[in-house]
């Protein structure tokens, strides 16, 4: 017998402006957004790099990322979609993928940094740490609004989602408070990327032991969470953190090879 856990009563809509109803999940991206910001602007700083212009990258990113990550999500609803396509700009309604939120920013930063020759790598390593803390403020909204419950569960902390206006799959339905793992998770990254963003010498390193680390943890935490079977048995999310974990690995054993072997060319990596 499923038992309540923690009831979440809280009402996604955080305000309402005319007939416009903001939710708490829309806040949280904000939140998300300006703390990542600012945390990516002050490590560019650090490294020396022209901030107004990483700013403008970051803008541009900020926008593709987004677009990406809506894309990402309304491609792997394509059913819900296509039947409601006037949902596809919801935004504030939540959906939105990490990985097509990292690609399109990540294609929008690489291009301007080659436009503009700031050294991408070290852009990137900048921008390490404000990521992993962005997800997970950001995941806060999702906490609330119910749109990434987890599994069915009885253990005394699964989250048990009430509210008539909840995303959740299921309304009073104990689950896998899935967004709070992923909290955790992010947060000790966080902890573990500040702490090494001044030992390692070698650009780019830090970028990609951060997306080592988010993968490993998306792969992982997606076995609890409610979404559509993909491919062999595991939902998309898992099927990219897979490719983005076996890429990030080959490409920081090479960079850790010449790091050892003193071939940085960029001591900005420090």
């Amino acid at each position: 017998m499923r038992v309540q856990g923690i009831v979440i009563a809280i009402d996604p809509v955080a305000f309402t402006l005319g007939q416009f109803a903001v939710r708490w999940y829309g806040v949280a991206v904000v939140v998300a957004i300006l703390a990542g910001f600012a945390l990516g602007l002050h490590e560019a700083k650090r490294r020396r790099l022209d901030v107004d212009e990483v700013a403008n990258l970051g803008l541009w990113a900020v926008v593709c990322a987004i677009v990406g990550a809506r894309l990402f999500h309304v491609l792997d609803h394509a059913t819900y979609y296509v039947a409601n396509p006037q949902a596809i700009l919801a935004l504030y309604e939540g959906g939105l993928s990490i990985y097509g939120g990292i690609a399109g920013g990540l294609l929008a930063g690489a291009v301007y940094a080659w436009r503009v020759r700031l050294p991408l790598f070290v852009v990137l390593d900048s921008a390490a740490p404000a990521l992993i803390l962005a997800q997970a403020v950001g995941r806060v909204g999702c906490l609330i609004n119910g749109d990434a419950q987890g599994l069915p569960t009885d253990l005394p902390w699964a989250f048990t989602y009430v509210h008539p206006d909840s995303l959740a799959p299921e309304l009073g339905v104990a689950g896998h408070p899935y967004p709070l793992y992923e909290i955790i998770w992010d947060v000790v990254g966080f902890a573990i990327l500040w702490r090494l963003r001044g030992r390692w010498r070698t650009s780019g390193t830090l970028f990609l032991a951060y997306t080592v680390y988010y993968s490993l943890g998306r792969f992982l935490l997606s076995f609890v969470r409610q979404e559509t079977i993909a491919f062999w048995g595991l939902q998309q999310a898992q099927v990219l953190a897979l490719a983005a974990l076996f890429a990030a690995i080959m490409g920081l054993t090479y960079l850790l090879r010449l790091r050892q072997n003193r071939l940085d060319p960029d001591p900005r990596g420090l």
